[in-house]
């Protein structure tokens, strides 16, 4: 019955519509008509909750014979609102964030973690791990058991002791080491010995050799590649021969070797037969111990491990892992290097960490739930203002916000989001709610850190707007509904003038009609790191750091990577006297200093006092509601008495709505 009334609905409206008499055409100086009660109805219901009225809520208004600001308030408190204020704040804040956060999907698994397809990193970085893109490890061999060979007529006898496999299998601290090989047809074409004609004989290289299809002394240069056979397709080894694809390289014999060919090579560039062995590299000539790389011209492959099912499916079934992705270390136990950065996934003594967290679903789908919950965020703190009937603008000091399954495991964990998302924990791990992964629709309320306000220190905000400025220009666009333009009047000085070569652009001459409130606006955000979400907390990055200084004196300007925030290289005067200072405070006084020190909930604060925060949200909600802007003449009549009324009521947004919709404007025929 209920679906039944819900269907009628839009035929109800139809019939009422229908019933009303022609309006007459009057001339525009007429008395103002408003709309029918119907209409009115109708109005508010696609307005406030996104949907027509139902049967039932036609029946209530004719029996009342008027829409009252109750009815009104009823409306607003249903979910079907509180949906429409998220939309509402959605296009407000420009809140999705899918192609402000830059993913390369470096780190991005691919495999089922079956028996057949482990899971491993293919993209990218299958390069520097395994010889060339697009390589996992050997699903068929595992990485602790030495029960096989790919290539048996080349590879040494297998291991006849635990502790003999395991030191071929790992180095002397753990590194997993390669359990087969194949010849990399970037280098290479490599054609199957058991065709031309078929020889369904010819399992192996000594099968071919014995066919005359093969010479020996072409041995060490016979593959045996994976490749799929049968219906249904069957992976099945097959023996090549690989032969270089550039003709100008000529075969290498050693006599020692019985004649065979060891390799290839011409006057500028050799390859060598493929193997177990892994290269190291090197600097100034001497090798780095633990630096792996894969030999040119070969993807070698380590075996595969289990583990646990990974976070994003903590729970599930047990998973085939390859032994690099399933190392946890958090530095290259020979160089010391971190495996807590961006460069985990091209070391091969990395790994995805603990589980599988430094690492993305194959597919994506993390990065996606990351994303998606980025930017829901700021939708959800305005929400729950409004649900609250708080003051508006709490929306822009709140400390107040929400988490979900994504956003949870991104917090607490460190590795989630290497080298993808900067974000900084917006809270003591004890404070935020510990929620699975995989609950990407459970959202608990906490409580933010004390530099946090509202949704202008949310990652999505910053994402959004990545730099100062762009912060800048968004919160004058949304909130305060003024643009950054020069006056008419302005004037750009000759090329020759010196005042173009002022780097502070809020003194530079032209820049400076926009600049000179843009810069010291922009510092509020000093202590958020542009292209990123990361809060510069004064005790990791002091104002000023000696240890910078003497780095960039030296002209050391990357400083082992700990001075990325830091002025480093000198263009002026002032930069020359500000080597080793936090950037952003390059350039300030000593007010843009306080404004640095004390954050966006500052600069709310001030624009409360002029009156702009309240005009600019009554001309938002008339142009929402009324889907279009003021015109002049309203702006005369309602613009100043709808923002005094805003701020008489609390500045709570349903009062204001109210107002709005229950205006004479708003019920008019236009």
């Amino acid at each position: 019955m209920r679906l039944a009334r819900r269907l009628l609905a839009p035929l109800a409206t139809a019939v009422l519509l229908a019933s009303l008499p022609a309006l007459a055409e009057e001339p525009v100086c007429a008395p103002v008509s408003k709309v029918p009660l119907e209409r009115h109805l109708r109005q508010l219901t696609l307005d406030l909750l996104g949907r027509p009225p139902t049967y039932e809520e036609y029946q209530a208004a004719l029996a009342k014979g008027e829409v009252t600001a109750e009815d009104v308030r009823a409306l607003m408190d249903k979910d079907e609102f509180y949906a429409r204020i998220r939309g509402y704040h959605r296009a407000l804040l420009w809140s999705n964030v899918s192609a402000s956060v830059y993913n390369n999907s470096n780190s991005r698994l691919s495999g089922a973690g079956s028996v057949t397809d482990a899971m491993s990193l293919r993209g990218n970085s299958s390069r520097p791990l395994r010889g060339a893109n697009g390589q996992g490890c050997d699903s068929y061999i595992a990485q602790d058991v030495c029960g096989a060979r790919q290539d048996p007529h080349v590879d040494p006898a297998l291991p006849a002791t635990a502790e003999a496999c395991s030191k071929e299998r790992y180095d002397e601290r753990d590194v997993p080491l390669p359990v087969s090989w194949d010849y990399d047809t970037n280098f290479y074409t490599c054609e199957r010995l058991d065709q031309t004609p078929t020889n369904a004989n010819i399992k192996t290289c000594q099968d071919a050799i014995a066919a005359t299809r093969l010479q020996d002394k072409d041995l060490y240069f016979c593959d045996m590649r994976r490749i799929n056979l049968g219906n249904p397709a069957v992976p099945t080894l097959v023996p090549h021969l690989c032969k270089p694809r550039t003709l100008t390289l000529a075969p290498v014999v050693d006599a020692a070797d019985g004649n065979r060919v060891v390799a290839f090579a011409d006057a500028s560039s050799r390859l060598d037969r493929c193997g177990l062995t892994l290269r190291q590299k090197r600097t100034n000539g001497m090798e780095i111990k633990g630096s792996y790389e894969p030999q040119r011209g070969c993807v070698q492959r380590e075996g595969y491990v289990t583990r646990p099912a990974p976070f994003w499916n903590a729970g599930g079934p047990d998973v085939r892992v390859c032994a690099i992705e399933a190392q946890a270390r958090l530095a290259n136990p020979w160089t010391l290097e971190s495996c807590t950065t961006a460069r985990f996934n091209g070391d091969r003594s990395c790994g995805c960490g603990e589980g599988m967290g430094r690492c993305e679903a194959p597919g994506g789908s993390t990065h996606t739930a990351r994303v998606e919950a980025i930017s829901d965020e700021p939708e959800l703190i305005a929400e729950s203002v409004v649900r609250r009937d708080e003051p508006y603008f709490n929306i822009l000091t709140t400390r107040r916000s929400f988490l979900n399954g994504p956003l949870s495991a991104l917090y607490r964990d460190a590795q989630q989001g290497v080298g993808v998302l900067s974000v900084t924990p917006p809270a003591e791990r004890e404070v935020m709610p510990d929620i699975p992964f995989a609950q990407a629709d459970t959202w608990k309320e906490y409580v933010r850190d004390a530099e946090h306000s509202g949704v202008l220190t949310t990652p999505s905000f910053l994402y959004r707007f990545p730099t100062h400025r762009a912060r800048v220009n968004h919160f004058y666009s949304a909130f305060l509904c003024k643009a950054f333009t020069p006056p008419a009047n302005a004037r750009l000085p000759s090329a020759e003038d010196a005042c173009n070569r002022e780097n502070n652009l809020a003194k530079r001459c032209g820049c400076n009609y926009c600049h000179a409130t843009i810069e010291p606006t922009g510092a509020h955000w000093g202590r958020y790191a542009e292209r990123a979400a990361l809060f510069l907390h004064p005790e990791q990055f002091p104002r000023y750091d000696p240890k910078c200084r003497d780095c960039a004196l030296s002209g050391n300007t990357s400083c082992g990577g700990e001075c990325g925030q830091y002025v480093m290289q000198a263009y002026d005067g002032d930069g020359a006297n500000s080597l080793g200072l936090l950037k952003t405070y390059l350039y300030r006084t000593a007010d843009e200093e306080t404004n640095i020190e004390s954050g966006p909930a500052l600069l709310v604060q001030r624009m409360l006092q002029t009156g702009d925060l309240e005009r600019c949200t009554v001309r938002r909600v008339w142009q929402e509601f009324l889907g279009r802007p003021m015109s002049a003449e309203e702006q005369r009549l309602y613009l100043q008495p709808l923002a005094d009324d805003f701020a008489r009521d609390g500045h709570r947004f349903k009062a204001l709505i109210e107002r709005v919709v229950m205006s004479d404007a708003y019920r008019r025929i236009d």
